[in-house]
C-alpha cells in the first residue's frame, strides 16, 4: 500500500501568464508557493477475488473492470497513461474543498501519478511528475488551464517560475529569511466564499478573449517581476498587500467570470475592515480569497467577515511526497 501527501498551492501573482498560449508568445512569470494544506492518495493492489477490477472511493465509489469505465475523469486518464494492466483501489481525501482556486485538481493529478509510480517502485523525478501531470490535464483532459498548479504540488516550497517560449519552464527557489516568511504566515488570510465553482469554465472565457487581454496580461507579469524583485531585496508588507490589489484589478479584466456580486461585497468589506489587498486564488469566480492584513487590523478584520470560514495557513517546502510504503 501506498500513502501519498501532496500540498496545495497558494499562487499570488503571474495567474495568466502560465497558459501556453500566451507564455509561447511572451513567456511568462509565476509567484507563489506550496502550504500546509494536503490531498492524500492512498492506492493498493486489488485481489482478483472481487466481482470488480478497481475501485475508486472520492465523492463517489466507483467499482468497474474497465478503465473506460472509470467516471473520475483524472484517475481514468492517468490509468491509460500508465498503462495499468493490474487491479487498483484508489482513495482521494483532502484537507480543503476541491474546486476552491488553491489547485487541488492538479494536487491529486500529482498525487496519483507518485502513488501509481511508486506502487511499482518507480520514483519520478520532481520534473517528470509536473510534465506528465500537465499533459494529462491539458492534452488528455484538454482542460482549460495553465501549468504552475502542477509544478507546484510537484517541486514544493515558495518559488517563482519562469515559463519560456519553447513550452521549457524553470523552477527558481526563493529563499525567504525568516523574518519575511513569518511576515506572510503571520498577517495572510483566507477566506471562504462559499462558492464552489468550475475553473474550467471561468478559464475558458479568458482563454477566448486572451489576444484583446494581451495588454493586461503584460502587466500582470510586469507586477510579478517586481514582486520577484523586491521579495529578494527590500520586501514590505504594505507594498505588498497593493501589489495584490493591484493585480486583483487586472485580473478581473480577463474575463467577467473572474468576480460577481458576493465577492465584490467580501473584499469591499474586508478592505473597509484594514486589510491593505487580496485577490480571489485560482481562475476566480469563487472559492478562497486572500488577504493582507497587517496586525493591528486582524481583530476588526475577522470580526466582520465572522459569518466566513478563515482560514489560516503557513507556506512550506515539501512537494508531493511518499508518508507511507509498505
Amino acid at each position: 500500500m501506498i500513502i501519498c501527501k501532496t500540498p496545495f498551492r497558494l499562487s499570488l501573482f503571474g495567474g495568466g501568464t502560465d497558459f501556453p498560449k500566451y507564455y509561447m508568445k511572451n513567456g511568462g512569470y509565476v509567484v507563489g508557493g506550496t502550504i500546509d494544506k494536503y490531498c492524500y492518495v492512498t492506492a493498493r493492489h486489488l485481489p482478483n477475488v472481487f466481482n470488480y477490477k478497481h475501485r475508486i472511493v472520492w465523492s463517489k465509489n466507483e467499482t468497474v473492470n474497465k478503465i473506460s469505465d472509470i467516471v473520475h475523469p483524472t484517475v481514468q486518464s492517468v490509468f491509460k497513461l500508465l498503462k495499468i494492466k493490474k487491479g487498483l483501489e484508489i482513495h482521494y481525501q483532502g484537507d480543503l474543498q476541491k474546486n476552491s482556486g488553491l489547485g487541488t485538481s492538479s494536487s491529486f493529478c500529482v498525487g496519483l501519478l507518485n502513488s501509481l509510480g511508486a506502487l511499482e517502485n518507480k520514483y519520478y523525478s520532481k520534473k517528470e511528475l509536473a510534465t506528465k501531470a500537465i499533459f494529462v490535464e491539458q492534452n488528455m483532459l484538454k482542460e482549460n488551464c495553465g501549468s504552475q498548479d502542477q509544478i507546484w504540488a510537484s517541486y514544493g516550497g515558495f518559488n517563482y517560475i519562469q515559463f519560456k517560449n519553447n513550452g521549457s519552464f524553470l523552477v527558481n527557489k526563493i529563499s525567504l529569511p525568516e523574518k519575511i516568511l513569518n511576515s506572510l504566515n503571520d498577517n495572510m488570510f483566507l477566506v471562504y466564499t462559499g462558492i464552489n465553482r468550475f475553473s474550467n469554465d471561468v478559464e475558458k472565457d479568458k482563454l477566448l478573449n486572451i489576444d484583446k487581454n494581451i495588454k493586461y496580461l503584460d502587466q500582470i507579469k510586469n507586477i510579478t517581476l517586481e514582486f520577484i524583485k523586491e521579495i529578494n531585496n527590500k520586501f514590505s508588507l504594505k507594498n505588498f498587500g497593493y501589489m495584490l490589489n493591484d493585480y486583483w484589478e487586472l485580473k478581473k479584466k480577463l474575463s467577467n467570470k473572474v468576480s460577481n456580486i458576493k465577492i465584490n461585497e467580501i473584499y469591499k468589506t474586508s478592505i473597509e475592515s484594514g486589510a491593505l489587498g487580496g485577490k480571489v486564488i485560482g481562475s476566480g469566480g469563487g472559492g478562497f480569497i486572500l488577504f493582507c492584513c497587517e496586525k493591528k487590523n486582524q481583530s476588526k478584520f475577522k470580526k466582520n467577515l465572522r459569518k466566513l470560514p478563515i482560514i489560516k495557513f503557513k507556506f512550506i517546502n515539501e512537494g508531493s511526497q511518499i508518508i507511507f510504503n509498505k
